[in-house]
């Protein structure tokens, strides 16, 4: 989770026949899955305390929202953040480990075909059989084995809620929420942000923002064990600059939230006005049945009035929703450049 898959709300328009499991609890310990799946469109929640999760559709699954919040109120747990360079590099390896995961199937299928002649053709039916589970079985276990232990290795490419404090984690929470509502908004989706580069740039934000909050917080956690207790004056003094330094780091890392915050208030506008403008191109695509009846029963020219006020409504969504994208782009320009 927060490597491969980002937590939330998916759906895939034909699960059947398939199947999919959520490895949950400790270490992914407690795995919870449904099979076969029906026919027809299947949607899945995902969680951020997922520790994994395994699928196999024959269509794809496609993020449509974000983690639900908890039922008591409280904030929703920040999911892991890992470089946006590792998916890539993972996969790379576990690419090139591919062809030789199917050996195992192969061998058992070679041994069979040697012990033929000597122990008889259900001898060879059988690890014929054998073989073919293996070949099921092996590569997909195989691989997930190559990459978590490739994953272990790279223990500085990734951090998880325990890497942060209280505070940490609450600014991780709102960096997130914005990110999610930039990625999952309609002008993004439907490429109407292309001035800024959401795919490239949201990830690196999410974790150069994740990377100082992880720092912090432990820095805090060691500050509040220097001062435990009672303290000499001159201990005191020589914690005064380190607090202070801490608090600009503080002040400088929350000035980039709220950036990315307004970034997604101003994405989530032009959504609004992106769905105004659906809606009243619906209503246009019915006016003529209107016009049809006025026609019918009134002078023409007390039609033209009302189309043309349909015609002017339309037009200025066209230029608010121009205004609103423009301004979402300003935001995200905003935003500090990546390292």
């Amino acid at each position: 989770m927060g490597i491969d898959v980002a937590p939330g709300r998916y759906r895939c328009e034909d699960g059947k026949g398939g199947w999919w499991v959520r490895f949950t609890g400790p270490g992914g310990g407690e795995p919870v899955g449904s099979w076969p799946l029906p026919p027809g469109p299947t949607e899945i929640e995902i969680a951020p305390t997922d520790f994994a999760f395994e699928t196999h559709v024959s269509t794809y699954w496609r993020r449509i929202a974000p983690p639900s919040t908890p039922e008591d109120g409280s904030p929703a747990e920040p999911r892991p953040v890992a470089d946006p360079a590792l998916r890539a590099e993972l996969d790379t390896i576990v690419a090139r480990r591919r062809p030789l995961v199917w050996l195992a199937p192969l061998t058992v299928l070679g041994i069979g075909v040697l012990g033929s002649p000597l122990l008889g053709s259900l001898w060879l039916i059988g690890l014929g059989m054998l073989a073919v589970l293996v070949a099921l079985g092996t590569p997909s276990v195989s691989l997930d084995l190559r990459r978590a232990r490739e994953l272990e290795r790279r223990r500085d490419r990734y951090l998880t809620p325990q890497d942060f404090d209280d505070e940490g984690r609450a600014m991780l929470s709102r960096v997130q929420a914005a990110v999610d509502a930039v990625r999952d908004s309609e002008v993004n989706r439907e490429g109407l942000l292309d001035s800024v580069d959401n795919a490239v740039t949201l990830p690196r934000q999410e974790w150069e923002i994740a990377q100082v909050l992880a720092r912090q917080s432990k820095l805090r956690a060691e500050q509040e064990e220097l001062g435990g207790g009672a303290m000499l004056p001159e201990v005191e003094a020589a914690m005064a600059p380190l607090r202070a330094k801490l608090e600009v780091s503080v002040e400088a890392v929350t000035r980039r939230v709220e950036a990315l915050e307004r970034y997604a208030e101003r994405v989530r506008a032009a959504d609004e006005v992106l769905h105004a403008q659906r809606r009243l191109e619906a209503i246009a695509e019915k006016a003529h049945e209107y016009d049809e009846l006025v026609a019918d029963t009134v002078r023409d020219d007390l039609a033209l009035p009302a189309i043309a006020r349909l015609t002017e409504q339309s037009d200025e969504l066209v230029r608010t929703l121009r205004e609103r994208l423009a301004k979402a782009a300003e935001a995200g320009g905003e935003l500090p450049p990546p390292s």
